[in-house]
């Protein structure tokens, strides 16, 4: 199946779908929720739905090799390309989460292909369309809930045309939204802020969840290799900042730090771009700080997040370092067991592109609770009702 193909003023043709009804929310099993892991990389959103309670009955990762770091830590690897699974041929599931391309809608995204005169958002037909497979995936198998994630540049993108597609189309099919930018800032060290769209079919679930706030995320695995930080953030979990020393490694290999060559390209180039009143350039920073966001590109020269060292025989000019695959992960907020399985380049690359687990954790908490809540007020209501109905 071929991914449909829009314009961003244009509406894909859906049919329009009801909330339940009380008698069909009674339906709901005490099972575990089961959900569909779309886009899903290397599994950050099952880890933190699986992490709440939920479970994974399908996924879909074109990426070979993404796909096999999804396998080596789920034991399963994921259906490829979305564009050629029919809806009939995905499990019926509650909740569909899926972190859909942010590359045609980045700021880093749209300046590239404007330079390159290519076409960005819904008009790049090999990623921005595939918003559209979510829909129609959403109008045949109509899970109770959604939680989609990407760039918070989404919602300003084509003067917000980009967005106004997305938001009508899902609210065609019946979900009440809740829409949020959060930052992962309050829980990694790093400045990576998010657009999120919870929605639901049920309202009642829709108006119970709210999205989770500092004291909400659970705190990084990393953190039990600092016991003096981790209490801390025990004792005081509003006022506790991350910072980077938590996240790196004692010993790192040379193999990390830059070359004289490369990093003084790096600052010729910031000076370059200083003096033409530009902001472009590299980002230091010290264990104290909050990096700058990973993103996909990291593998090229790791400019947006260099490790200050001191000097030493080896490194006279104390030149700064890259991030390890192994941080990266600490980044992201991924447990210490996660496998990597692929090289630096493939892992930096995968990291840059996935989600900040402890986030995602916090919201899946919420929105499982909210259906919850929903599914126990509906029963409740639906039980009271039976009890009032004249006997036949």
């Amino acid at each position: 199946m071929k991914t449909v193909s829009l314009k961003p003023n244009r509406r894909l043709s859906l049919p329009n779908f009801r909330s339940p009804t009380l008698e069909s929310s009674d339906n709901y099993t005490d099972m575990q929720y089961r959900f569909l892991d779309l886009f899903a990389g290397i599994g950050g959103m099952r880890l933190a739905f699986t992490r709440a309670g939920g479970q994974c009955v399908f996924s879909s990762e074109w990426d070979r090799s993404a796909q096999l770091t999804y396998e080596a830590n789920f034991g399963e690897k994921p259906e490829g390309d979305i564009t050629a699974i029919g809806a009939e041929d995905i499990p019926d599931a509650d909740i569909l989460v899926g972190g859909f391309p942010c590359q045609p809608f980045s700021i880093a995204g749209v300046s590239k292909k404007n330079a390159l005169g290519r076409k960005h958002g819904f008009g790049d037909e090999t990623q921005g369309t595939l918003f559209f497979d979510i829909l129609r995936i959403l109008a045949v198998k109509q899970p109770s809930a959604i939680l989609l994630e990407n760039v918070k540049n989404l919602k300003s993108h084509d003067g917000g045309k980009t967005f106004e597609v997305i938001v009508e189309n899902l609210r065609r099919l019946g979900y009440h939204l809740k829409i949020d930018i959060v930052n992962a800032s309050s829980v990694l060290p790093q400045n990576r802020a998010r657009i999120f769209i919870a929605g639901f079919l049920d309202p009642r679930a829709a108006e119970s969840f709210r999205f989770p706030q500092k004291e909400d995320f659970p705190l990084p695995d990393y953190l039990q290799f600092r016991p003096t930080r981790l209490e801390q953030a025990r004792q005081d979990r509003s006022s506790f900042q991350p910072r980077l020393g938590d996240i790196l490694e004692r010993s790192v290999d040379p193999k990390y730090t830059l070359s004289d060559h490369l990093w003084n390209y790096l600052q010729a180039y910031r000076d370059k771009h200083r003096k033409a009143g530009h902001g472009f350039g590299f980002g230091l920073c010290g264990p104290g700080d909050i990096a700058r966001t990973l993103s996909a590109r990291y593998y090229k020269d790791g400019s947006e997040i260099l490790v200050k060292q001191r000097s030493s025989k080896r490194n006279p000019g104390a030149n700064p370092r890259r991030l390890t695959p192994n941080e990266c992960r600490r980044l992201m907020g991924f447990p210490e067991d996660f496998k990597i399985v692929v090289s630096d380049t493939q892992a930096y690359k995968q990291f840059g592109n996935s989600v900040a687990v402890p986030v995602v954790s916090a919201i899946a908490e919420s929105m499982l609770d909210s259906l919850q809540s929903a599914k126990m007020e509906n029963k409740a209501k639906w039980k009271k009702g039976a009890k009032l109905a004249p006997a036949s």
